[in-house]
């Protein structure tokens, strides 16, 4: 069955008068491969967040030793919306309390890309990390992407930072 593709909205909210944006949404086709059997759909934990939790759909427990990569899958498949992309993240409390994160963050899931999600994790703890079946590994974050079209110039329009790169404004 063919579905159609939704158009991202934008949903407002009426607060003191004004009127303020509060979310664009848009509705994603996800597809979920046999080993991801009994593992929810990424879903937003809190009403502000930002990102969806990704599950790990391992069949045993993957061990990650400090300073490996690990590639685990998540069991999903999804079509982004053109003109969207889906960003992949580490989890803060994963990161702070057993140094797993991304190689690569944010990891770039593009609008044409169909494949199954699979998390690359890197242990930068001291200790050795075990990622379990369902486990939330990694958040996925959708956002609007911009096109680019290139206009060459001799000299770029000055700014008060100039060149200023890392640690310009001090530390």
């Amino acid at each position: 069955m063919r579905r159609r593709e939704r158009r991202p909205r934008c949903r407002s909210r009426r607060i003191s008068g004004t009127i303020r944006r509060v979310t664009t949404s848009v509705t994603l086709q996800v597809r979920r491969l046999g080993h991801a059997d009994g593992l929810p759909l990424p879903a937003y934990m809190t009403a502000g967040a930002a990102g969806m939790d990704l599950h790990a759909a391992v069949a045993g427990d993957v061990p990650i030793e400090p300073g490996a990569i690990v590639l685990v899958p998540t069991g999903l498949e999804v079509a982004i919306a053109d003109g969207f992309e889906g960003q992949v993240r580490p989890r803060s409390g994963l990161a702070v309390k057993h140094g797993i994160s991304l190689p690569n963050t944010p990891a770039t899931i593009d609008s044409d890309y169909r494949g199954e999600i699979r998390v690359p994790l890197i242990n930068l703890g001291r200790e050795r990390f075990v990622v379990t079946r369902g486990m939330r590994i990694a958040q996925l974050v959708v956002a609007p992407v911009a096109r680019v079209t290139w206009d060459e110039v001799d000299e770029l329009p000055s700014t008060a930072r100039a060149g200023g790169g890392f640690g310009h404004s001090g530390v």
